[in-house]
């Protein structure tokens, strides 16, 4: 009797330290990244090449098909998340900022508002920064331009500064989107590694100033994880949670996916992980905004996925060669979730 009351007493003493560490509060973040596929207007803008999307086009492009894509795009989005949509979500292939708004609008059940600055790609196609405005607000915006060794107009990066009103921390997001695999994937990798080396380059400059600095880069790549351009030159990182790290390499989320034969991406019937997403060593440095471990994902809804085919289990297109399929993207979104912890009193 006298050793089942010690014992009930110790419980007593100790239960408020167990309940505390049980609900010790945290709030956790969604962060994703998806290639769109051709969000355009209908609208010639005559100083794009972007005659492929207009309704006098091969694919009839009208505001009817928009609007099925802002549809679908909006149901893929809301699916991230576990059905609560991403909190931040970067985006590739919309034409403009009055497209990013439209889709916007197609995601009513979050307060996302768009991040954009108009880049001198030839087709007109530019990235842009989705974040829900009660999570957080924007501190700064500013593109980051590639200049390639043909001189080629391309995509810039763009990097969108954001504070979480809860915590006041700060989070850069790089979004990119570098040169496409046309021509083939050696013949064109210099076009690549030109974007990997001016992203590493501002990232160095950046390190000096704020060497503790919560980074996010996300885009596709169109690259993989263990491609020189990305490995080597951005020093994106395989890495397991909690263990020590090169200082300044970036910590590469989709690595270990890659490993694995997943992918974001079906290309000749093989799965390519070219949208990734990339942190900096803050993010697992076990303080207060972290990377929670293993939770990077490749999204792959059933609604979204070809059933059957050459393209049999990759993403259901908007369109199959000139062919209208009503799809929603030849991407799969990817994410993964991160904490902040709460401070103590």
């Amino acid at each position: 009797m006298k050793e089942t009351i010690i014992k009930l007493l110790a419980l007593l003493i100790f239960l408020p330290q167990i309940l505390y560490c049980q609900t010790e509060k945290r709030e956790t973040l969604y962060f994703a990244q998806f290639n769109i596929e051709n969000l355009f207007d209908a609208v010639d803008d005559p100083n794009t090449n972007d005659a492929e999307f207009l309704p006098e086009s091969e694919k009839f492009w009208t505001e009817g098909k928009i609007n099925v894509k802002l549809n679908n795009l909006a149901k893929v989005i809301n699916y991230l998340n576990n059905g609560k949509g991403p909190d931040v979500l970067a985006i590739e292939e919309v034409e403009n900022f009055n497209m990013m708004k439209r889709l916007c609008y197609a995601l009513k059940d979050r307060e996302y508002i768009p991040a954009h600055r108009e880049s001198k790609d030839a087709r007109g196609i530019d990235v842009g920064l989705l974040y829900d405005r009660k999570v957080f607000q924007i501190e700064d915006l500013k593109t980051i331009e590639v200049i390639l060794p043909t001189r080629y107009p391309t995509r810039d990066i763009l990097h969108v500064t954001l504070k979480h009103k809860a915590s006041s921390e700060i989070i850069h997001f790089f979004v990119n989107h570098w040169p496409s695999r046309r021509g083939g994937k050696e013949k064109s990798k210099v076009n690549r590694e030109a974007a990997a080396k001016t992203l590493r380059i501002e990232l160095d400059d950046f390190f000096v100033q704020e060497p503790n600095a919560n980074v996010v880069l996300l885009g596709d790549f169109n690259d993989e994880p263990m491609d020189q351009s990305v490995y080597r030159m951005l020093k994106a990182d395989d890495f397991n949670c909690g263990e020590e790290h090169k200082p300044n390499n970036m910590l590469n989320l989709a690595y270990k996916k890659a490993e694995q034969k997943d992918g974001s991406y079906l290309f000749a019937r093989n799965w390519d992980m070219i949208d990734q997403i990339i942190v900096s060593p803050a993010l697992n440095d076990g303080k207060k905004l972290e990377y929670e471990c293993d939770s990077y994902e490749v999204v792959k809804p059933k609604f979204m996925i070809i059933e059957s085919g050459d393209r049999a289990s990759g993403a259901l297109p908007t369109y199959m060669g000139s062919k209208y399929i009503g799809g929603y993207s030849d991407h799969f979104p990817v994410g993964a979730r991160f904490y902040i912890k709460a401070d103590k009193n």
